[in-house]
């Protein structure tokens, strides 16, 4: 007796293979950079939002607002639920925006300075 093919084919029967990469093949030193380089750009506006949000010169107004945004993002009740496709997401990113806008405009040049030493300390540089 032999097997009927399925629907998707007789090559969906078929094992593939996988060829692991050795260190050798890949520059594991430029992998890390890239990595780092990128972690640090992904973090930045976090870090300096988290930096505007314990800021003692941010507006109360501000951080209450921020804070409520963070929550929203945090908690997983949602308005919109997210399984719903492409709407799922649209509130959180209305909270992501109001967010990311409020920290950009009471970012100071202190707080930026707060942030890079922070982002220095999680990504050094010289490795």
């Amino acid at each position: 007796m032999s097997a009927a093919p399925t629907a998707a084919g007789p090559a969906a029967d078929q094992t593939l293979d996988a060829e692991v990469l050795e260190g050798t093949v890949i520059d594991e030193s430029l992998l890390v950079r890239l990595l780092r380089r990128t972690g640090r750009t992904i973090a930045r506006p976090a870090v300096e939002c988290f930096e505007t949000l314990v800021d003692g010169q941010t507006p109360h107004q501000a951080r209450l607002t921020m804070l409520a945004a963070l929550t929203y993002l945090v908690l997983p009740l949602d308005l919109i639920p997210d399984f719903i496709p492409a709407a799922g997401f649209s509130d959180d990113l209305v909270a992501l925006t109001a967010l990311l806008g409020l920290c950009s405009r009471h970012v100071t040049p202190a707080i930026r300075e707060r942030a890079q030493r922070r982002l220095d300390l999680w990504f050094p540089a010289g490795r």
